[in-house]
């Protein structure tokens, strides 16, 4: 099983804002923000509603990164 090397601690990527060039944070798995029991779901499963159709097919996780300066918010897709 694929693992995210963002969720698991094993690397951090530094993405800037598109907007206005800072350093966005990473927020973690979009999957988490979708109700109050999403963090604690099966990941594999909720890749399978997450609404991208490709994240459990081609492994890729993705993460929530946001901008503390403009609060522009993205969604980057991590390979697993």
């Amino acid at each position: 099983m694929p693992i995210c090397p963002i969720c698991n601690g094993l690397r951090t990527i530094n993405i800037r804002c598109k907007h206005c060039g800072n350093e966005m944070l990473d927020r973690g798995k979009v999957m988490d923000y979708y109700d109050d029991y999403s963090p604690y779901m099966d990941i594999e499963l909720m890749k399978m509603e997450d609404g991208y159709p490709d994240t459990h097919a081609q492994h890729k996780c993705p993460h929530l990164y946001s901008c503390q300066n403009c609060l522009n918010d993205e969604i980057v897709f991590i390979k697993e």
